[in-house]
């Protein structure tokens, strides 16, 4: 049994990590999301090592978004349009400048479409209403 659990701990560190380089990867590459891969290394560090959960709770620019997930389970919905803004500029500069290969260009473009999808199925957060009007 207790072989099992360091396995299944190694293999969810293991999965952190993967997450983790997808995530920066995703910071700069076109279509390819960043909070999803951010918070699913946060959840297989949660379970798999409590070390690399609160070193990425405390980083200066992962923690924010981890620490806001955990809180609230959701996005705001400015940082889901920030994002697929961010995300339909980065794909339509990519795919014009792959028009030269189109079957690249249309697959820039489908990446792009699935990181937008993956975006707007986390559940939105609405901002808390202002005070009462006068």
């Amino acid at each position: 049994m207790q072989v099992a659990g360091r396995l299944q701990r190694s293999l969810l560190v293991v999965a952190g990590v993967v997450s983790l380089v997808l995530a920066v990867a995703g910071a700069i590459l076109p279509g390819l999301p960043t909070t999803p891969f951010v918070l699913l290394a946060a959840a297989c560090f949660a379970k798999s090592s409590p070390r690399l959960h609160a070193w990425l709770l405390a980083n200066r620019w992962l923690g924010p978004m981890v620490r806001d997930w955990e809180a609230n389970h959701s996005l705001p919905l400015k940082v889901k349009w920030l994002a697929t803004t961010m995300m339909s500029i980065m794909v339509t500069l990519s795919a014009w400048h792959l028009l030269h290969r189109p079957w690249l260009a249309a697959l820039v473009v489908g990446a792009g479409l699935v990181g937008a999808w993956v975006v707007w199925r986390i559940p939105t957060r609405r901002a808390p209403a202002g005070p009462p009007a006068a």
